[in-house]
């Protein structure tokens, strides 16, 4: 039987050589994999857990392509824009909906986002030390995208290889943890002019012209944060004007293809560059945070690509896309992209000149009738480390300053609600003292729970017919109500979801942490390494703290940790419980309950492998 490291190394190895015959089978026209000898020449080594980023420095497949000005906006008040597909409530049957998607993409979203679900859980066990559970997690998450079938769907399949070389970079990571080392010779960016160029600078000057006014304006904002962080990694200052075409410089732009933010990121590429989506926040939306996954992304391109225009198609629709686009030419496409613009999808082959035509207009504003160019000012603001689960209203209250400038300052707040662990909160400069005087005397606030109404059942209706009168949907009914079939009675009691939020707010005062025990009991498959992995130190600070002279370690040895402080266990009392039915899994049931999953398995003592049964009792939040 081969070992379990060997196994998942020949497994990662597969993967990313994008063997055929481990996925589904897809249209050739939507076949993202690259051959064996282009993945080597592309793929970079492995990284440490914690990178410049705040996540292992993976190698990334496809970004969404999203071309910022058509897509939505999503708007301040209503946190339903972060929600994911399998979130939002499925159409009714008897409605005829032509936004709805078919079942079976549903069924593969619900999955995708599922297997990303535990890429994360994975993620939380490794840097805790925890490899089995981690790779458990992987394990899972590779069984989840393999029953996806992407035939018919684009948007899946890019999913889907995205999440494919994750899952293998991910167990190469934890056998190697070696460092991903960015070469490459960051030059200026050529200033290019040909008949693409021109007819993007045709739209900016005409039709496009309000949009690239007030994107101008928008710039002023942000622009001077960007370039300070592309000037420290060596990166081109024209990269600075790249969220203009990604999303007009709105740092809640939304696209069709669930890409959010200034530099337009999806869920899965925005997870592997550091950036967290939970709860509370979505970083994606964070003008800083994101800033710098943008640039470690632009980095990676650069160097599998070494040329700029070929990193930006690269950034539009995927570095998979553009070396399948490659592999077909037989030319030298690093002396002239040109070559590939017929090949490259649509969208990415206007994102390249739209940029061009912007560096032309920036240059030389006059030329092209923007005279009266004005940018915004920048953003001034001082950071304050918040440990309580407030309110941004209760805060602009309390410090004399508009919600609204709060909300710009902090716009990953997903409810605009401080996280209940310690977060740095953006304030208008000069008041730092007031917040820090007053927030212990503020209000602790609750996330808001979806509003409900009950409607008791009487004789002739059915659930269509009590959807249509409250607006809502059939499916959307019998999620609420954990209904397996659509068969209802007469006196029955159903709670119907509408539209909006409540919230609640609370005076208690949060639960002191217990005390730190700062011992650690050595267990089978521990090393050092595990260890001041998971308590966050070093292997030299553990052997110094217990006088050892060299990497042995034997089972049921009690080690001091340095700095240890252990996250206090639930106290059950304040916990609710949860009766596991039929078709559960933990995944689904931390959805359920607004939960991270691997909150619900820790609090529970289970693992990724760990099996539910129905009527099971299970701790919820």
């Amino acid at each position: 039987m081969i070992q379990r490291p060997l196994a998942h190394t020949l497994l990662a190895i597969i993967l990313l050589c994008g063997c055929s015959h481990l996925t589904p089978a897809r249209h050739a026209n939507d076949d993202q994999q690259t051959k064996p000898g282009d993945q080597a020449a592309a793929l970079s080594e492995g990284s440490n857990p914690s990178d410049s980023t705040g996540s292992p420095n993976a190698f990334t497949y496809p970004q969404a392509d999203a071309n910022s000005e058509s897509g939505a906006i999503a708007g301040a008040a209503d946190p339903e824009y972060l929600t994911t597909d399998s979130d939002a409530a499925p159409a009714d049957d008897d409605q005829t909906d032509p936004k709805s998607a078919d079942v079976g993409d549903k069924a593969g979203q619900s999955s995708l986002d599922e297997a990303l679900d535990y890429c994360e859980t994975a993620q939380t066990f490794w840097q805790k030390g925890e490899l089995e559970n981690a790779l458990d997690a992987l394990d899972k998450a590779y069984s989840l995208i393999l029953d996806v079938d992407t035939q018919q769907d684009v948007k899946l399949i890019q999913q889907k290889e995205d999440l494919r070389f994750l899952i293998s970079k991910r167990i190469l990571e934890i056998y190697a943890s070696r460092n991903i080392v960015v070469n490459g010779n960051h030059d200026e960016i050529p200033l290019e002019m040909n008949n693409h160029v021109q007819a993007e600078l045709k739209c900016f000057t005409g039709y496009e012209k309000d949009f690239f006014r007030q994107a101008y304006a928008r710039s002023g904002k942000y622009r001077p944060y960007i370039i300070e962080a592309l000037r420290k990694e060596g990166l081109p200052e024209e990269l600075s004007w790249l969220p203009l075409i990604e999303s007009g410089f709105k740092v809640k732009a939304l696209s069709r293809a669930r890409a959010l933010g200034l530099w337009q990121f999806i869920p899965s590429t925005g997870f592997k560059f550091g950036l967290k989506r939970n709860r509370f926040v979505d970083e994606r939306l964070d003008f800083i945070r994101s800033t710098d996954a943008a640039i470690a992304y632009l980095k990676e391109l650069h160097n599998i690509f070494g040329d700029w225009a070929t990193v930006l198609a690269a950034y539009n629709c995927g570095e998979g896309r553009v070396l399948q686009v490659i592999r077909t030419q037989n030319v030298n496409y690093l002396d002239n992209f040109w070559d590939l613009y017929q090949r490259l999808p649509r969208e990415t082959a206007r994102y390249v000149p739209r940029f061009f035509a912007t560096l032309h207009i920036i240059k030389d504003p006059q030329k092209y009738g923007f005279e009266d160019f004005t940018a915004d000012p920048p953003l001034a603001f001082d950071t304050v480390d918040v440990n309580r689960q407030v309110h941004l209203k209760d805060i602009s209250k309390t410090i004399g300053v508009d919600l609204e400038d709060l909300e710009a300052l902090n716009p990953e707040l997903r409810y605009h609600l401080m996280p209940p662990e310690s977060y740095e909160l953006r304030i208008p400069k000069g008041i730092t003292g007031d917040l820090l005087a007053s927030i212990e005397t503020l209000p602790v606030s609750e996330l808001p729970q979806r509003a409900f109404v009950y409607h008791r059942v009487r004789q002739g209706q059915t659930l269509s017919t009590i959807a249509r009168h409250y607006r809502t949907s059939v499916r959307s009914i019998m999620y609420a109500n954990n209904m397996r079939r659509t068969f209802i009675r007469a006196g029955q009691r159903l709670k119907i979801p509408q539209r909006g939020y409540m919230t609640s707010t609370r005076a208690t005062p949060q639960p002191e942490p217990q005390p730190a025990s700062g011992i650690h009991h050595v267990r089978k498959g521990d090393s050092l390494w595990n260890i001041a992995k998971r308590y966050g130190t070093t292997v030299e600070n553990i052997k110094a703290a217990n006088h050892m002279r060299s990497n042995t370690l034997v089972i049921g040895q009690a080690l001091n940790i340095p700095g240890f402080k252990p996250e206090p266990l639930p106290d059950t009392a304040q916990l609710s419980t949860y009766a596991v039915q039929n078709g559960d899994s933990p995944y689904t049931i931390a959805r359920k309950h607004n939960m991270e999953l691997d909150r619900l398995l820790t609090i529970n003592r289970l693992t990724p492998r760990s099996k539910i049964y129905p009527g099971q009792k299970l701790y919820i939040e």
